[in-house]
């Protein structure tokens, strides 16, 4: 057999014509991701949210002559929203050729306070939805026999996380083995699933839960900046170009991967030890 050679795909084009649908699009990474993917040629989004004010917007400033974005009002914690969700995709555009699970909880909670409530959401939010959307459209990508791409958002926290972190880092680390599991079923129909771990990143939702979970102040990030190897957090248009590295044509054959994107390499350095607390005090 004589061996051949792919054609070269400028990446401005690796996503020409294609249909995303986007959890979480009408605001911080998900809406960054969107705009990477029109940039590649993108025809048609449909962004899933809970504000139809963002969502509305989002789509508008995405929608041209020759790219068409749809907003649908859905909770992908919910079978119904994920349902809804997919039939819109499918409504409007037939089969995606790129899925990207953006949409996440992020509420803190430590093995003192982690109440059942608080594990519900992060688990129906942050590992059950993804499932059930990648679930649903991957139905749609078999039935068309064109393939396509899965994206699962992550955290490097999935590799175990902070003590506030617990109920999150542990529905993360599910996504590895979610990812892992899609990706070897769906090969075989041309469908590759892949995980993003991103790092600390800048978005307004950061701020909100450095202020609510950890009592920052105005100047936070210009200070916790300082302290980073790079000197700043991830911006999400940069992360968006390898979330969109990974949706389109740009990354072959690449599937069932799970990429860390932080100022980090997990097990090398020293490892921290855990503050000391006071093992007298009651806590409930």
């Amino acid at each position: 057999m004589t061996p051949t050679t792919a054609a070269r795909v400028p990446a401005a084009s690796t996503f020409e014509g294609g249909v995303a649908l986007i959890t979480g699009g009408s605001q911080g990474l998900g809406n960054s991701v969107a705009h990477a993917l029109a940039d590649r040629g993108a025809r048609g989004f449909v962004l899933v949210g809970r504000d139809p004010d963002k969502g509305e917007a989002a789509a508008a400033a995405l929608t041209t002559d020759t790219c068409r974005a749809v907003f649908v009002k859905a909770d992908v914690g919910t079978p119904e929203g994920c349902s809804a969700a997919v039939q819109a995709v499918g409504d409007e555009f037939g089969a995606p050729d790129a899925v990207v699970n953006c949409a996440a909880a992020t509420a803190r909670g430590t093995v003192w306070d982690s109440p059942p409530d608080l594990w519900a959401e992060m688990l129906m939010v942050n590992v059950r939805g993804p499932a059930l959307i990648a679930q649903g459209c991957a139905r749609l990508m078999r039935d068309a026999d064109r393939g396509g791409s899965v994206v699962m958002i992550g955290s490097v926290a999935g590799h175990g996380g902070a003590p506030e972190l617990l109920s999150y880092s542990t529905s993360k680390s599910a996504l590895v083995a979610l990812t892992r599991n899609l990706a070897y079923q769906l090969m075989r129909h041309g469908i590759r699933v892949n995980l993003l771990n991103p790092g600390w990143m800048n978005t307004p939702a950061e701020d909100i839960v450095q202020r609510r979970f950890h009592g920052a102040t105005d100047g936070w990030l210009e200070r916790a900046s300082a302290e980073l190897p790079f000197g700043r957090l991830i911006d999400t248009d940069e992360i968006a170009r390898t979330i969109a590295h990974l949706a389109t044509a740009e990354s072959g054959m690449l599937t069932g991967a799970c990429i860390d994107y932080d100022q980090s390499v997990i097990g090398a350095g020293n490892a921290p030890v855990p503050p000391a607390t006071d093992r007298s005090h009651n806590h409930t």
